[in-house]
């Protein structure tokens, strides 16, 4: 702790229930590496945003690269963290979901983001599971890229893609 404050990822663990009324929730299935969800715990604690952690991760919650990334910002966020992806589904089943994946067909710059939805992204490696993309196909998005270019965009720039897209569609709440 620094200024009484916890600096450290594994302080910031809280439930669901604890998270209060973010602007939108964002999820990291099974990320891979550290300085990604860093980078994206950055990006929360800049929005407001609260993000949730899927297990297994590829990385130790108190892995320096994870901390160096998100710099000094771990105290100005939540993190839930939930055991599997089966009980992340079922702890979140109230909220409505948003599903990243480049398999989708929709766009996310057409989706009617509200707030306290939450933003689903895969492993860096794999993404989301194809059964999950096709089980809630009318929630699955994608973010445009030109064909043959590349396989993907790195998971924390793809986060922030997303997430301010979203942010725009509902007025930037709290932010100036």
């Amino acid at each position: 702790m620094t200024d009484g404050r916890p600096s450290q990822p594994q302080e910031r663990m809280q439930s669901l229930g604890d998270i209060g009324d973010p602007p939108f929730h964002i999820a990291l299935v099974e990320p891979e590496i550290p300085p990604n969800t860093g980078n994206v715990a950055r990006l929360c604690a800049a929005t407001g945003c609260a993000l949730h952690l899927v297990e297994p991760l590829g990385f130790r919650i108190d892995d320096r690269e994870l901390k160096r990334a998100g710099l000094d910002y771990w105290h100005a966020l939540g993190v839930v963290m939930h055991p599997s992806l089966d009980v992340f589904l079922e702890r979140t089943a109230h909220l409505r979901r948003w599903f990243f994946s480049t398999h989708a067909t929709r766009v996310y710059a057409n989706a009617d983001f509200a707030r306290g939805d939450m933003l689903v992204f895969g492993r860096e490696t794999k993404g989301l599971p194809k059964a999950l993309i096709a089980e809630y196909s009318e929630r699955a998005l994608r973010i445009p890229m030109r064909e043959h270019g590349v396989r993907s965009i790195n998971l924390s720039t793809a986060v922030g893609i997303a997430t301010y897209g979203a942010l725009a569609t509902i007025g930037f709440p709290g932010l100036r």
